[in-house]
């Protein structure tokens, strides 16, 4: 119904060039939620005096005093206001009687008006002031159906003779306007100075009101000790961000299960699982919530099919409530799951004119399945509900009993946070974490075009402007908990929602110097490998950086939009939200869908460039353009010469670079690759110990994909971490670059981690042998590749102490519990030196290939003792039972038949010998 809210803006203020306002009416401020509401009028303190919005088809013009309606001062704004919100050029402009005076400005200005007792069956536009309390509905529809009003009035007389707590529920203009988003409220606005502004003002973060939402909680929680939702499924985290919603159910981190608002003349509460919706536990906050929801009015409660379970849990509270396919107009209140957005619409019609949605999803599901898509713009849920002031995260929340929360937690929001924030004022260390997460999980909701969140975008905007971003880095760590660390998580935001946050990374000092960049405003095009064989999603290298505070556009065919590329910004992909200390940012990567051919792409931290290409893609090579990247130092085996090294380490401004084989990809600081004159023998030693790794693992190789490992200033856990990739510190990058080093002492860690990746569900048994297993890859490519007996390729396999572990072991009764890291691995070396590596390679092999593995641990054991013990032919019972395995009656009894193992290391004549069992 509306054109942009800047559109618009410009229509009504055509030719207005200051505000000839009367003196004497004392307006009051208004306060604006919804998508559709912008302001027009705003005085020097930042209160919104005149706003405008719309409502299904017809549009509003809401003033906070009548007196501004009658008054020849503002002929200039109201005969735009009157032609913005005519639906067609000479449809009836009907003027109630109490503004009289309006039909003479108007027809002095050429304007047929008319006196109208109320709006005629034709639509057109109908003036009238905020106090009749007869024409609501009518009025509603009117606009509804494509009307536009005029409204004016002031709620703080009214506040003063039926209660300031009735204001934004029962005053009569509310009623009318708040549908579309405004409300009158009881604050007296300011009539010193009112500034014509250019262009939308800004909504103000937070607007006082006589009614307290503070009794809204305490109804909703009324009776109820405690919150136990424990109900079978992982919640989602919720996010409460308009002016009229706010927490019901806080973790002891402010985390948010439970929500409820206000919206229009109507309520909406929100479960963070749908599980909390039907869960007897739930019963007394259910009753409470569909009574609010209902307003203490009789009518009927409709129960979506989909949430059968619910009924009977309100039939026994006493309220009767029947199950609907979908949401009708003579609900009183109704109740579903926020899946799917296909009644987004009607829903917020339902609630805006006065239905009760009590509602309940989690979003984690939806993210997991949408990588590289922000949960809060689009999952279906918060299509329905972001507009109501809530929203659901991708992030979860651990299941368990919570206390009904305090007044102080209840009192958390993010807009009173943030405003505390703005003007730099101290608060607790909880609620500046948990700003850090709500401010970048809504900095998310897009923005454009919609004031309510383009307002706290600009607003952030001048705030982090104001404080500059903290230097971080391991000299100059922050703690997670302070200012610095939640103005990193905005900054963080800000930039990826396409804010320009070029003047914030100034100074972050990365070294890329800005008058260096306007060099590389050429295109460089890249041809990428868009073909992946693997079973997971591939990071394929373009060989380029983006540097910090930059966005780079990003170009492809048409044909490629369809294909689930993504591209991604940064390799340091582990989230340091929960470190204590930061040496970065806790997030400096970023994934963006290319599903259309041209996309600008941006990170505040800057980053190496990667095409992410989905697993079983079969695009073949493919070109992709990039506009502002600057070439990094890229080393692929086989295709870069001595001379193309040696040029791109000297110039390139990037402070990252890889060495790339088809089965290995190192990524480094620039610093250290520039002491690597020539990486070829070092990545065939590589590609050797990448050979030992996929054949220990019997998978194919070359591999699928390469195996990466990143180094960072900072990771989420331990010295070195598995995935993809394999994160480790900076310390590490000598060890992964020092071909010396590894032929003559090993290499340990790295080879650890890989093996972490090789490892299968079938044949491991956590937490046993979770740290152990993956040992055998390092033991198997010290001694295979590089020549290092297991005895020297770890301080924990020399002969001595390898002994004492197993004395330790039985002398504790070989208990399973201590079966664990170099205990566990001790059994698979006994294997290892008696059959060899081939059982366990044919082994690995064959696992690949069985349907229908166990999932329990016991059941897994002894299919690994069934499996080795026919593989090598000998009867193993004896000797996974003497480590204390759980060796099943039926497993021992098949392979009874087997012969006897005689050089059985674990038996007990074996034992007692004083050497330790020989060691090859």
């Amino acid at each position: 119904a509306m054109a942009t809210p800047s559109a618009a803006f410009e229509a009504l203020m055509n030719g207005v060039t200051s505000w000839n306002i009367p003196k004497d009416p004392v307006p009051c401020e208004l306060l604006l939620i919804g998508e559709a509401a912008f302001p027009v009028m705003v005085n020097d303190k930042g209160q919104v005096l005149i706003a405008a919005s719309s409502y299904g088809q017809g549009r509003l013009v809401v003033v906070s005093h009548e007196g501004y309606l009658m008054d020849t001062g503002l002929a200039s704004f109201l005969l735009n206001a009157v032609h913005w919100l005519c639906p067609t050029p000479g449809a009836p402009i009907d003027v109630h009687p109490s503004l009289t005076p309006l039909v003479g400005i108007l027809q002095e200005s050429g304007v047929k008006a008319q006196a109208g007792e109320e709006p005629g069956e034709s639509l057109g536009v109908y003036c009238i002031n905020a106090y009749n309390d007869t024409m609501a509905e009518r009025l509603v529809q009117f606009v509804k159906r494509g009307g536009g009003l005029l409204i004016g009035g002031q709620a703080w007389y009214w506040a003063s003779q039926h209660g300031r707590d009735k204001v934004l529920s029962e005053f009569p203009g509310n009623q009318v306007t708040s549908v579309a988003g405004v409300y009158f409220t009881d604050t007296y606005g300011d009539k010193g100075r009112f500034k014509v502004s250019k262009k939308v003002p800004k909504i103000p973060l937070q607007v006082r009101c006589g009614e307290d939402l503070s009794r809204d909680q305490q109804q909703l929680l009324d009776g109820v000790s405690e919150l136990d939702i424990q109900t079978g499924g992982i919640p989602s985290q919720l996010l409460v961000h308009g002016a009229l919603a706010f927490p019901l159910g806080l973790d002891t981190n402010l985390g948010c299960f439970l929500a409820a608002a206000r919206y229009g003349r109507g309520r909406v509460v929100l479960a963070a699982h749908e599980g909390l919706l039907c869960s007897p536990k739930m019963r007394a906050f259910l009753l409470n919530a569909v009574r609010w929801l209902a307003r203490n009015r009789a009518g009927k409660v409709g129960v979506n099919t989909d949430l059968k379970s619910l009924c009977p849990l309100l039939s026994a509270g006493g309220l009767a409530c029947s199950l609907e396919p979908q949401v009708t107009r003579d609900l009183c209140v109704y109740c579903c799951k926020a899946y799917s957005g296909q009644e987004a619409r009607e829903l917020q019609e339902f609630v805006a004119e006065g239905g009760g949605l009590l509602i309940g999803a989690q979003a984690w599901w939806w993210a997991s399945q949408h990588p590289g898509q922000s949960a809060l713009a689009s999952f279906p849920g918060n299509l329905i509900l972001n507009p109501l002031g809530l929203s659901i995260l991708a992030q979860t929340l651990n299941p368990g009993r919570f206390p009904t929360p305090t007044p102080e937690m209840k009192n958390y929001h993010f807009r009173r946070a943030l405003s505390t924030f703005q003007e730099a004022l101290t608060m607790e260390k909880n609620w500046l974490t948990r700003l850090g997460m709500d401010g970048a999980a809504f900095l998310q909701i897009p923005a454009e075009g919609v004031p309510v969140y383009a307002s706290l975008h600009r607003l952030l905007r001048k705030t982090l402007r104001q404080a500059g971003l903290p230097v971080v880095s391991r000299d100059n760590p922050v703690a997670s908990d302070s200012r610095e660390a939640a103005l990193l998580c905005l900054a963080t935001e800000l930039a990826r929602s396409g804010t320009d946050c070029s003047q914030l990374a100034q100074g972050l000092g990365t070294g890329t110097c800005p008058s260096t960049l306007h060099l590389f405003e050429h295109p460089i095009t890249v041809e990428i490998d868009g073909n992946n064989p693997g079973s997971s999603d591939s990071w394929v290298s373009t060989g380029l950086y983006l540097p910090e505070g930059q966005s780079a556009e990003v170009s492809l065919s048409e044909a490629a939009t369809s294909a689930g590329l993504k591209v991604q910004l940064g390799c340091h992909t582990d989230d340091l939200s929960k470190a204590s200390k930061l040496c970065r940012a806790p997030v400096v990567t970023h994934q963006c869908c290319m599903d259309q051919p041209q996309r600008s792409v941006s990170c505040l931290w800057g980053g190496l460039l990667y095409i992410i290409v989905p697993k079983g893609s079969t695009l073949g090579p493919m070109p992709i353009t990039f506009r502002r990247a600057v070439p990094a130092p890229y080393y692929r085996l086989g295709q870069t010469s001595q001379e193309e090294w040696r040029r791109v380490i000297q110039e390139s401004p990037a402070p990252w670079g890889e060495l790339a084989t088809d089965n290995i990809i190192l990524t480094m600081p620039t610093a250290n690759l520039r002491s690597l004159n020539d990486p070829e023998p070092l990545l065939r030693l590589w590609d050797k110990m990448m050979a030992a790794v996929a054949r220990l693992g019997a998978q194919p190789f070359p591999f699928h994909r390469p195996e990466r490992i990143v180094a960072d200033v900072q990771i989420s856990a331990g010295w070195m971490h598995s995935g993809y990739p394999i994160m480790c510190h900076l310390e590490s990058v000598l060890e992964l670059t020092n071909e010396a080093g590894m032929r003559s002492e090993g290499l340990w860690g790295p080879i650890h981690e890989l093996g972490h990746n090789q490892q299968r569900s079938g044949w491991e048994f956590p937490p046993h042998t979770t740290e152990a297993t993956c040992n055998l890859w390092s033991v198997y490519v010290n001694e295979t590749v590089l020549g290092i007996p297991r005895a020297q390729a770890h301080p924990a396999l020399k002969p001595p102490e390898r002994e004492k572990r197993i004395k330790t072991h039985l002398g504790k009764g070989a208990p399973l519990s201590n079966w664990s890291v170099w205990t566990a691995l001790e059994t698979y070396l006994q294997l290892q030196e008696a059959f060899g590596w081939e059982p366990f390679i044919q082994l690995f092999a064959e696992y690949q290939t069985f349907s229908g593995l166990p999932g329990d641990n016991a059941s897994k054991m002894n299919l690994w003792v069934k499996k080795f013990s026919e593989k090598v032919q000998k009867n193993l019972v004896p000797f996974f039972k003497a480590w204390g395995w759980p060796v099943q009656k039926e497993v021992a009894d098949s392979l009874a038949s087997l012969p006897e193992w005689q050089g059985n290391p674990m038996r007990v004549d074996a034992l007692s010998q004083k050497s330790f069992p020989h060691t090859s």
